[in-house]
């Protein structure tokens, strides 16, 4: 099989979205093609699937049309992995292969961005658009065609964001503009959204898993069933997903599923788990069994985010659906692992609807700012995770210092201090559970 995918990342998200999909493609016969994985960064797991010759098992479990679904997969459609730390001449081979024709990457939110102090000459460059940059310029010069690039990093306009960045890496290191042309004409680097839980190694059933399917896998991943993949562009005739069954959109506008995604989806999470685990609670899915948890996500999603957003129906059954995906049996999705770098999450997923919920009604969002009350007491507990110079200053600032960090939020956020105090300081003298009791009975 030929290679013609690389893909830069090799966590559990990559693993349980893109190569499923290439896999499923594969056995249905409308992909001939492998896919080799690139590691990011120089600290990795590439030499855990290389240990068993990148082949693992998937599984997607849900509930799909009300009917319960435990969907096993074996994924061996990843040929190979290559670390470019320490094997960048096999890294910079990728480019003189003329049957690659797609680049996937998912390099986290903070991985699409311009270094300035990366080189030309590194080997490799430390970000993942300058790696990309180096590896492009080589299949330019080569005369090659280009790709389709298919960014799903979780950030606005992930594919114009990438080219950017590779443009200015062209403009820094002094790369010839036909270079820049090449780019432009030659590829197409495609924002995408993706949306699917993948909840990775599954460390309490693993035992019991390996035992179903016969074999020791340390690499396995899971997932629920759901997926959605929004790609801006149309590559159906090159890339079949719909054919293959998937629900894939191909649009020339991704933004107004990316605004739903994030906000409902994305947002629910964020607003929710910080305060559930202050509560006592470990995991999603106890969060919608406990009445004053589900009680307050709903107030969040039903009363304050898709009214910001649009009081539509379709925005509603989204909303429902995902307190289905929520409420999956199958996934013991820890809320200590959502909370990872909990401060941009909530910059990007909801503090935007926090300010327009403002802008519109003329008042702010209390379930929601009760949230940023919570995150705010969490960030004083040693389970916080995020970089050391937020973890030290959130553990130790007053609250009126917290919002006004204007490189943390995006402004400063003063006005928000009324309200934000009046929830911390109930979460901190009164518990979790009275301030459940207080946020649930207040008005609007």
């Amino acid at each position: 099989m030929k290679e013609r995918v690389i893909q830069f990342g090799e966590g559990g998200f990559l693993r349980g979205f893109v190569d499923y999909f290439f896999q499923k493609l594969a056995d249905q016969g409308l992909f001939d093609g492998s896919v080799v994985i690139v590691q990011p960064i120089e600290k990795g797991m590439c030499d855990m699937l290389m240990q068993q010759n990148c082949d693992y098992n998937l599984f997607l479990r849900g509930v799909e049309n009300g009917q319960v679904v435990d969907e096993h997969t074996r994924i061996s459609i990843i040929s190979r992995c290559i670390n470019p730390y320490t094997e960048q001449d096999d890294y910079m081979k990728l480019a003189e292969n003329p049957d690659f024709r797609f680049i996937v990457s998912n390099t986290t939110e903070a991985g699409i961005e311009f270094v300035p102090d990366n080189r030309f000459e590194d080997k490799p460059a430390r970000s993942f658009p300058g790696k990309l940059t180096q590896l492009l310029y080589k299949r330019y010069q080569l005369g090659l065609p280009g790709f389709i690039v298919l960014s799903c990093e979780l950030i606005d306009h992930n594919g114009e964001e990438l080219l950017k960045c590779c443009k200015q890496y062209a403009e820094l290191w002094g790369l010839e503009e036909g270079f820049g042309t090449w780019l432009d004409e030659e590829n197409d680097f495609c924002s995408t959204l993706v949306d699917r839980i993948v909840t990775g190694f599954p460390r309490e059933e693993h035992a019991a898993l390996c035992e179903r399917i016969g074999e020791q896998d340390n690499m396995m991943d899971t997932a629920e069933i759901f997926h959605l993949w929004v790609i801006q562009g149309n590559h159906e005739d090159e890339l079949p997903l719909q054919k293959a069954g998937f629900h894939v959109i191909w649009t020339d506008n991704v933004d107004p599923y990316k605004k739903r995604k994030v906000r409902i989806l994305n947002g629910a999470h964020t607003s929710m788990v910080l305060g559930a685990h202050l509560y006592g609670l470990e995991t999603v899915g106890e969060c919608l069994k406990d009445e004053k948890v589900s009680a307050l996500l709903k107030k969040c999603i039903f009363e304050e985010i898709i009214p910001t957003i649009g009081d539509t129906e379709d925005n509603r059954a989204f909303g429902g659906a995902v307190l289905e995906r929520f409420s999956n049996p199958f996934i013991r999705h820890l809320l200590l692992s959502i909370a990872l770098n909990s401060v941009s999450k909530f910059k990007a997923r909801v503090l935007p609807t926090i300010l327009e919920y403002k802008e519109q009604k003329g008042s702010y969002p209390q379930a929601l700012v009760f949230s940023l009350a919570a995150l705010i007491a969490f960030y004083r507990t040693d389970d916080a995770n995020d970089g050391e110079e937020i973890m030290s200053f959130m553990k130790a600032a007053p609250v009126a210092e917290i919002l006004k960090r204007e490189d943390y939020w995006g402004e400063d956020l003063t006005a928000l201090l009324p309200d934000v105090e009046r929830w911390y300081g109930l979460i901190e003298n009164a518990g979790m559970d009275k301030a459940y009791d207080a946020i649930l009975a207040a008005e609007e």
